[in-house]
């Protein structure tokens, strides 16, 4: 390209920017949506699953009072009640699937496994899907123990009672992207209901925008002495393990080591966070899950989906997969006297914050691509999304190499193409959303793709 028609390109583009108005930089009604959030009714909700006393996949499911049976049912009538007072607005059901016993694993004989799952459809047809999931059940130290008691009252029944009240806040409101709200079974015996629903997304093509697995938010007494609730962590693997060898070639060479598509997700929570929610400090944590162990949104990120574990900071593992006991001293057991109801609302609240952002967001772009190599500029291309009427423009993100949020960004209107006058390439990581005229955005689309440079 010729300096002339350089020069009539940026002419044109800031045309573009300077004409079109810049979207509100925050919307009030999530500061209405965290208000909303009650933890009377989260502790409400953690003591009725409690109360069942053990919610073991392996347990009861007969009885009106008592197992794993017991809990799903009432969940689901929760779900259908919350759907009542919204005039219909869930599709409430079970997944079921029958999982073959097998003596060496978890699961001895064949079992049921159940997930309740309640679906807000958008206001207008669309095949894009935001998840909130919690477990529904519990364990005792034997994951195989269907008898004895297994309360679970922070694993995980604060974050099943987190989807619940989810349900409840963003059930008042209407989205242009689908909601799920989903309660999982078999956890505790190898991440079951998660692959079921998984694979039930991909198998029906639900394009997921993201996933948010809320498993133990209620804890603040940390094994290590530690007491606070002014934090949280965001786990998140760094790329998809489902990408292409040509894909991690390039990676080498153009960066992105730590830019899939579940490390934007939790970069998106956490900047929410820090906008909307003041002493909650979000602390992103560069793994899939804790160290060696796993939760409900691996299956998500096996199939390529944008999937991330929300949970507390410190963790009690004298409280966690441990029968109820005193032993020299120390008191064992997930029971209801460690958990925090206001320190779980909290972590709602961040939830419903970003679900509610994400549904009212546009599509992200699509086929990101950077150019700059030993140029003085910086220069990225788009295309936008397959409906791009709710699209007001789109927002150009940048941060340092070694930066774990982003740290800049500019709203560039609604072109295509936009080049960053000045910024060196080798020095900065750049990705782009898109913006609506609210101000919902997005999340940030890490380029996949290089065009060449603009002279």
């Amino acid at each position: 390209m010729n300096k002339t028609i350089t020069f009539l390109f940026m002419l044109t583009t800031v045309a573009q920017v300077v004409a079109q108005p810049v979207p509100p930089a925050a919307d009030n009604r999530l500061y209405e949506m965290i208000e909303a959030v009650s933890p009377a009714r989260i502790e409400q909700d953690i003591r009725k699953l409690v109360s069942f006393g053990t919610r073991n996949t392996l347990s009861d499911t007969v009885s009106g009072t008592r197992g794993i049976g017991a809990a799903r049912r009432w969940i689901k009538s929760e779900f259908e009640r919350i759907s009542r007072q919204c005039g219909g607005c869930l599709t409430v059901f079970e997944q079921r699937t029958l999982v073959p016993g097998n003596p060496e694993s978890r699961i001895k004989e064949d079992t049921w496994v159940v997930n309740i799952i309640a679906i807000q459809k958008a206001a207008k047809p669309a095949n894009r899907y935001v998840i909130i999931s919690g477990d529904i059940d519990s364990r005792a130290s034997n994951a195989s123990d269907g008898l004895t008691d297994a309360p679970g009252a922070n694993d995980n029944a604060s974050g099943m009672a987190g989807v619940l009240e989810a349900a409840r806040v963003l059930s008042q409101y209407t989205f242009n992207a689908n909601i799920v709200y989903a309660g999982l079974s078999g956890e505790e015996q190898g991440l079951y209901g998660g692959k079921h629903l998984a694979q039930k997304a991909k198998d029906e093509g639900w394009q997921i925008i993201g996933v948010l697995n809320n498993d133990m938010i209620g804890n603040i007494e940390g094994i290590d002495g530690v007491i606070a609730n002014n934090s949280f962590r965001i786990f998140s693997e760094p790329t998809p393990v489902t990408e292409t060898e040509r894909q991690r070639r390039m990676r080498r060479f153009y960066g992105g080591e730590v830019d899939g598509i579940s490390r934007q997700l939790a970069r998106y929570v956490a900047r929410l966070t820090d906008q909307y929610m003041v002493n909650l400090e979000p602390i992103m944590i560069y793994r899939l899950d804790r160290f060696g162990r796993g939760g409900h949104h691996r299956p998500f990120n096996d199939l390529g989906y944008a999937g991330i574990r929300i949970m507390e900071t410190h963790e009690n593992y004298n409280r966690q997969h441990q029968d109820i006991r005193v032993e020299n001293g120390i008191k064992y057991g997930d029971v209801i006297e460690g958990v925090n109801f206001d320190y779980a609302a909290k972590l709602t609240a961040v939830n419903v914050i970003t679900l509610a952002s994400l549904a009212w967001a546009p599509a992200a772009p699509r086929q990101v691509k950077i150019g700059g190599a030993v140029q003085p500029h910086t220069t990225l291309t788009w295309e936008s999304p397959a409906d791009d009427s709710r699209v007001a423009g789109y927002k150009i993100y940048w941060r340092e190499t070694t930066a774990p949020q982003w740290q800049h960004s500019r709203f560039v209107g609604k072109v295509n193409e936009f080049t960053l006058r000045g910024l060196i390439i080798d020095n900065y990581l750049f990705g782009v959303a898109s913006v609506d005229a609210e101000g919902h955005e997005s999340v940030v689309v890490f380029p996949s793709g290089l065009i060449r440079n603009k002279r």
